[in-house]
C-alpha cells in the first residue's frame, strides 16, 4: 500500500481507528453514551447545576465529537474507494460497458456535468423503447446521433 494512503501513523493506526469506528457504531457504544449523559445529569444537583458541571459535559462531547469527524470521514474514504474499485471492476468486465467510466470519479465537475448529459440522452432513448429490458451506452447513443445527423444533410453538391 503507499504510504500516503496509510498516512504518518501506518498501518497499526489502520486497524485501530477501524476498531474504533466499528465499535462506536454499536449499540453498546450508544448505551454508554446514554448512560454518561444520565450520569452527568444526575450529578446536576450534587455540584449546584454550576458552570464546571456544564464545562464537563461540553468539553468532553466536543472533545469526542472532533476526534469522531476525522474517524468517520477517514472510514467514509476508505468504503468509498472500496465501493469505487467494485464499480470499475464492474465496468471493466461487462461486455459492452463504457470504460470512461472507470475512475469517473476524478473527473471534474464541468467533465461529470456533460458525462451526465449523456446519461439523461439514454435515459430519453430507453423511455422510447417498447422493451424495459433493452439497454443502451454512450457510444450507441453517440453513433445513433452521427447517423441520424449525416442522414439529414442535404447531399453536397458536385
Amino acid at each position: 500500500m503507499h504510504r500516503w494512503r496509510q498516512g504518518v501513523f501506518g498501518p497499526g493506526f489502520e486497524h485501530f481507528s477501524s476498531t474504533v469506528t466499528r465499535w462506536t457504531g454499536s449499540s453498546t457504544a450508544f448505551g454508554i453514551a446514554c448512560a454518561i449523559i444520565v450520569a452527568w445529569a444526575a450529578l446536576g444537583p450534587a455540584f449546584r447545576f454550576s458552570d464546571t458541571w456544564q464545562l464537563v459535559i461540553n468539553t468532553g462531547t466536543t472533545i469526542v465529537t472532533f476526534l469522531m469527524v476525522f474517524l468517520i470521514q477517514r472510514s467514509q474514504n476508505k468504503d468509498s474507494l472500496a465501493l469505487q474499485l467494485k464499480l470499475n471492476e464492474l465496468v471493466a468486465a461487462v461486455e459492452g460497458a463504457s470504460n470512461r467510466l472507470i475512475d469517473v470519479e476524478d473527473l471534474s465537475e464541468e467533465e461529470l456535468a456533460l458525462l451526465h448529459k449523456h446519461y439523461q440522452r439514454l435515459v430519453v432513448m430507453a423511455k422510447k423503447d417498447l422493451s424495459l429490458t433493452h439497454s443502451h451506452s454512450i457510444e450507441e447513443a453517440d453513433q445513433r446521433h452521427s447517423s441520424k445527423a449525416t442522414s439529414r444533410r442535404p447531399p453536397e453538391k458536385p
